[in-house]
């Protein structure tokens, strides 16, 4: 009885410890993503860190960027990205669908930073991203930014 009871403890016990001996693994590269979230940090790390080979790599040739003003082709889209200072950001109230090869990820997201000069604004906005699996990997083909941090 006494190394049943050893046996049951152990088997409660061991998993436990296991989940939380090791934090979460934050997501800053595209290889570290493993979904539509991911993406997303993935995304908005490398416009953070300014890293534009490794975002471009994961912008698809028809991409789409589309605001409450305005409609972005992907040389455009890019464009504004590049004159994108975020000094931080998160994000929030992340939704994710998944279809056949596509995900579909809407969520808040609050910069902090600036985009062509202009400052964010302290408010969140709501984003959508259209993320399609292809032959080289994860490609966004549509972003969209509303609300009140429209730019």
């Amino acid at each position: 009885m006494q190394r049943f009871l050893l046996s049951l403890g152990m088997a409660v016990v061991l998993p436990l410890a296991a989940c939380t001996m090791y934090g979460a693994h934050p997501v800053q590269t595209f290889s570290d993503a493993t979904g539509g979230e991911g993406f997303e940090k993935a995304f908005w790390h490398d416009i953070q860190k300014q890293d534009w080979k490794e975002l471009d790599r994961h912008i698809a040739s028809n991409f789409v960027f589309v605001t409450g003003t305005e409609r972005l082709e992907r040389g455009a889209a890019f464009d504004r990205l590049q004159h994108t200072q975020i000094l931080e950001y998160s994000i929030g109230d992340v939704t994710t669908e998944m279809s056949g090869d596509t995900f579909v990820v809407s969520y808040t997201i609050t910069l902090h930073g600036s985009v062509q000069g202009q400052g964010f604004p302290d408010q969140p906005q709501r984003c959508m991203t259209v993320w399609h699996h292809e032959k080289s990997g994860w490609m966004a083909i549509a972003h969209t930014e509303l609300g009140a941090g429209q730019r």
